[in-house]
């Protein structure tokens, strides 16, 4: 049986961040202007992996076949303690469906979804990412998949995991992944005219202006800069 290829990447510098939240064109208000770092993703890590990790790989890999490496399945990551299983999006559901049904991993219960929003990962700016919880086995990894802004389809896994539904429709309205097989993907925070997903890093930072007792209050970076 074959798992991932055996080197660990080293870990890819996306971009750099400047102040404490990378947005440009506004006011920093967080007292941070100056700070400069890297924006980085791990990179694929070796065997063995450790703990479980390397069981659940293997596990894998008999449901769905040693080509799923490098097939459906990008990279394998450990990183920070968690494993993480990096999808490709059009193989999502079936993954997905392995790990909850199989035996030796069912993965019953899908914790929530996550995105993110990586503008300097050219063609995948955005990501979800989905934390799963066996109760049979007590193990937890994490499934995420990208698709590029000028793309941002992922099959939905209502499907599979049922308790996804509201989770997927607030990544939706914060980021603007879109979730294709949804039953119903509206907006569920922001009001359904809203213009835009304000959890991106290209969203204007400080929202909207408010009028409070007859005055109005402009929003944070429209005000004063600290830079």
């Amino acid at each position: 049986m074959t798992g991932t290829n055996g080197n660990g990447d080293a870990a890819e510098v996306i971009g750099r961040r400047r102040g404490m939240f990378g947005v440009e064109g506004s006011g920093d208000t967080s007292g941070y202007g100056r700070l400069v770092r890297d924006v980085s993703l791990p990179g694929s890590s070796p065997r063995p992996y450790g703990g479980y990790f390397d069981e659940v790989v293997d596990a894998l890999a008999d449901a769905l076949g040693d080509d799923v490496f490098g097939g459906a399945i990008e990279r394998v990551v450990v990183f920070r303690d968690e494993l993480t299983l990096e999808v490709r999006r059009e193989h999502l559901v079936a993954v997905a469906q392995a790990v909850r049904d199989d035996p030796a991993l069912r993965f019953e219960l899908c914790l929530g979804v996550s995105g993110v929003h990586y503008p300097g990962d050219a063609g995948r700016e955005l990501h979800a990412v989905y934390p799963l919880m066996s109760i049979t086995h007590n193990r937890r990894i994490r499934l995420e998949v990208a698709a590029p802004d000028a793309d941002p389809h992922v099959p939905s896994l209502f499907s599979v995991y049922p308790t996804t539904d509201w989770h997927e429709r607030e990544t939706y309205d914060f980021f603007g992944i879109v979730f294709d097989g949804h039953p119903s993907l509206t907006r569920i925070e922001m009001p359904d005219d809203w213009v835009g997903h304000p959890q991106r890093k290209d969203y204007p930072l400080g929202g909207i202006p408010v009028e409070y007792h007859g005055a109005e209050i402009q929003p944070p970076d429209a005000r004063r800069s600290y830079n």
